[in-house]
């Protein structure tokens, strides 16, 4: 009898919490996928939340690439947001940092009121900013753990999101990063999967409350990526699996995931509102 194939496709490891992306192996790329720069967003610009690493940096390198200044709200690892600002002024483009903690509603004003005295505006907001912790038993999520996971992953994203309405002008587009969670659930994912649902609803109740406006709101629900969040959040023998059971039997890089936010934040997408891009692997979901 042929002995089953190892799921290990990446080597052991481990990070205390947020993760660093260059202590990863291998090391998130989030470099822009290799093709022409179109001006797509010529002039924009763009507040990223968790836009220091993995998918928010990926983003933010991107609209860097496509001519956007970009502002990142992070929360404490300084390292990775100046390494990301310095890689976005490579593409002759301005970078903001605004650090601070978004499950706090005032810092999330604060951000907004920031964004706005150094750039005068913004014309695309990515709700990206999350985190989890793996659970065994909805037993063992404490109230203040379900809270703090609310207030990061969700309440940030309504907070940001309202602060910044006043300033949004007729074709200005909103984008929330919500998770294939939201659609299939997670069994030690419970508190995690529940905001990605609720940002689900928040996406197209709020599309229909901007659309005369001209306002865009959409949303992108990624299917396993490797990032710090990934490196930090599960021991060492799942990092190593991760992503091994998607239909394309691996995670993916963020920078293939930034390409659905560039399509929802650009022209191209002018048709779309209150909709979901699922680039997830291969996952067949219902929405």
């Amino acid at each position: 009898m042929k002995k089953a194939a190892s799921k290990k496709i990446r080597p052991l490891q481990k990070q205390k919490r947020p993760g660093l992306e260059r202590n990863m192996t291998p090391v998130p790329d989030t470099s822009p996928i290799a093709y022409p720069a179109e001006g797509k967003l010529k002039n924009k610009v763009a507040l990223i939340t968790g836009g220091d690493s993995g998918i928010g940096k990926a983003v933010a390198l991107l609209f860097a690439k496509e001519g956007a200044d970009i502002v990142i709200a992070y929360l404490n690892e300084t390292k990775d947001a100046k390494e990301t600002k310095k890689e976005i002024e490579s593409f002759s483009r301005k970078c903001t940092l605004i650090k601070g903690d978004l499950g706090k509603e005032n810092h999330c004003k604060k951000v907004i009121e920031f964004t706005i005295k150094m750039h005068k505006k913004v014309d695309i907001i990515v709700n990206n900013a999350g985190l989890h912790w793996e659970t065994e038993s909805i037993e063992n999520i404490t109230t203040e753990q379900l809270q703090k996971t609310f207030q990061n992953n969700f309440f940030s994203y309504f907070w940001v999101t309202k602060y910044a309405i006043p300033y949004l002008k007729k074709g200005a587009s909103i984008i929330n990063t919500s998770s294939v969670t939201a659609y299939r659930g997670s069994p030690k994912l419970i508190d995690y999967s529940a905001t990605k649902g609720a940002i689900i609803s928040f996406t197209r109740s709020l599309s229909a409350n901007l659309i005369d406006k001209g306002i865009r709101v959409n949303a992108v629900a990624p299917g396993p990526v490797w990032t710090p969040l990934i490196a930090s959040s599960f021991d060492s023998k799942k990092n190593s699996e991760f992503g091994s059971d998607s239909p394309m039997r691996r995670a993916a890089m963020p920078n293939e995931i930034a390409p659905s936010f560039l399509f929802l934040a650009s022209e191209d997408s002018h048709f779309m509102s209150g909709q979901v891009l699922h680039p997830n692997g291969g996952e067949v979901v219902n929405g």
